[in-house]
């Protein structure tokens, strides 16, 4: 049977499903942002979860990271793919262009990051953090369908929830950085150690404030492109689901095989039945 597609995004993406139920998730993590919303797209079942909860409840720092990827990981998800807002740090990336980026740099901290702890260790590779093979395909969707795809660049996490001061965008420009964001990169960290094959789509809304080559957008014009942003990610989704394969051949399927350092003899009891979902495969 093939695995599940895991969607997080917001509210909008909710029309995309057939057939639609809910379904309430707890995990020993606590509960995730919403309940998630299961359906059909062209064939596949897809699990939708609103990131920030309907409405737009929970601020970044305050998202249930680890409940969000463990609850996906419980209905059987294997793929996630995320959409985002951004701002764009480079001219060429321009407002209501879509980023599918390969790389973060994290300048969040306070969040939880990784589902280990409590008497448990693990370490996994994330030299790469996004699945290459989900995010080809997701680009090459968001071509056919017209997008403006930039395959590939470096996503800024920071903590928000306000933006950057200029001081900071312009030392970020200096780094190198493509996108900047609050959200991606504890989902992309958590989904590796869950085994999920991750990619994020990330929607420039406007240009951060670095740039001085035009008057300062209003929020009005960030709304109105981060509209059509989102139009644009759905069709992309409705184009990439039905070509992600059934089954996986990459690495992010068995990322955590030799990750835990800790003598199993010496985990806690407790501790293995919270990580029984991540870790249960490996460690008895």
């Amino acid at each position: 049977m093939a695995g599940r597609i895991g969607v997080i995004g917001g509210s909008g993406f909710y029309e995309l499903l057939e057939n639609p139920q809910e379904e309430k998730v707890t995990t020993p993590f606590g509960e995730p942002s919403d309940a998630i919303t299961i359906g059909k797209i062209g064939g596949r079942e897809v699990c939708f979860l609103p990131r920030h909860g309907r409405g737009h409840r929970i601020m970044p720092t305050d998202l249930p990271f680890q409940a969000n990827i463990l609850a996906l990981k419980q209905l059987g998800v294997e793929w996630i793919i995320s959409a985002s807002a951004v701002g764009s740090m480079k001219e060429e990336i321009k407002p209501g262009d879509i980023v599918v980026p390969d790389q973060f740099f994290d300048r969040t901290r306070q969040r939880r990051s990784t589902f280990f702890g409590d008497g448990c260790v693990a370490h996994i590779s994330f030299a790469d953090p996004v699945c290459g093979r989900l995010s080809r395909i997701v680009a090459a969707a968001g071509r056919s369908d017209g997008a403006i795809i930039h395959e590939g660049g470096t996503y800024l996490c920071i903590e928000g929830p306000q933006f950057s001061t200029r001081a900071e965008s312009l030392l970020y420009r200096g780094w190198g950085v493509d996108v900047i964001g609050m959200t991606n990169l504890q989902e992309a960290k958590l989904a590796r150690e869950a085994e999920i094959c991750y990619t994020t789509m990330a929607l420039a809304t406007d240009y951060d404030c670095w740039y001085e080559g035009e008057e300062d957008v209003t929020i009005s014009q960030v709304i109105e492109t981060m509209n059509k942003n989102v139009d644009m990610a759905k069709k992309i989704i409705e184009t990439a689901v039905p070509r992600i394969p059934e089954t996986r051949e990459c690495g992010c399927a068995t990322a955590m095989q030799y990750g835990v350092m800790t003598d199993p003899a010496v985990i806690p009891a407790a501790t293995k039945e919270k990580l029984k979902d991540i870790i249960g495969k490996y460690v008895k």
